[in-house]
């Protein structure tokens, strides 16, 4: 299992997809916090709440990108074949699924801890510059960051298992983008389902940051429930890569 995970890390350090999976997270997370921060009315920035609400854009999109992540360690292989000599070298199946999702909560969780870590800098330039000033707590802040890179890990993780189970990857990234950035917000927000969205698992990995306590779960529940969705989503992904053939 050590040699496995050890392969599975060179694999992410030496392909590209990572970096420019990094580098466009990065981009986006500025773009848009500027956006936010720069045009909004100084009227939607004067509490902590509505400053935390913009922060959690960041989050927001640390989710999107480790859930690609975590996706794309398993989809590429197949689109480019080189799954064969990777169950060829480790017939275990189910290791293979494993040490992908390892590394890739690994990676996750910094993709997640940067995308807030960003988002709070450019949030504190672009308000210095009007003239107004952070709100949030050391607390607040520490509950974000770590929320932030627990909720990416473990989205992470879900990325590979459904990855697995759908093997082709424009499917899957067509899919990861409309549920996290549309469907649930629509279920959530524009249908009033609150009730029921706030157990779907982006709401969750939004919960474990801290944000919309008053609607959503609280941190500790929100992980627990979300841990629950990576395990089935990883399971998932090990039944259907120990009992199907390789296309």
């Amino acid at each position: 299992m050590i040699a496995q995970l050890r392969a599975e890390l060179l694999k992410q350090h030496t392909t590209w997809s990572t970096l420019q999976l990094f580098a466009a997270l990065i981009a986006l997370v500025v773009g848009v916090i500027l956006l936010h921060e720069l045009e909004l009315p100084a009227r939607n920035l004067g509490t902590a709440a509505h400053q935390l609400e913009v922060l959690g854009q960041g989050q927001r999109f640390g989710i999107l990108f480790a859930a690609i992540l975590g996706a794309l360690a398993v989809t590429t292989e197949f689109r480019h074949g080189t799954i064969r000599p990777t169950f060829l070298a480790n017939p275990a199946r189910g290791r293979v699924i494993a040490a992908k999702a390892g590394v890739a909560m690994l990676i996750g969780s910094a993709f997640g801890a940067v995308a807030i870590a960003v988002a709070i800098a450019v949030s504190d330039w672009a308000l210095g510059r009007r003239g107004i000033t952070l709100l949030p707590t050391g607390h607040d802040y520490a509950v974000l960051i770590a929320g932030s890179a627990a909720g990416a890990a473990l989205w992470a993780a879900i990325g590979v298992g459904l990855g697995a189970v759908v093997r082709h990857q424009v499917p899957m990234m067509v899919g990861i983008c409309t549920w996290l950035l549309f469907i649930e917000g629509l279920l959530f927000g524009d249908l009033g389902l609150s009730n029921i969205g706030k157990y779907f698992p982006g709401s969750l990995a939004r919960a474990a940051g801290g944000l919309g306590s008053s609607v959503l779960l609280l941190p500790g529940p929100a992980l627990v429930l979300l841990c629950l969705y990576a395990l089935a989503a990883a399971a998932a992904g090990w039944a259907a890569i120990t009992k199907r053939d390789v296309a």
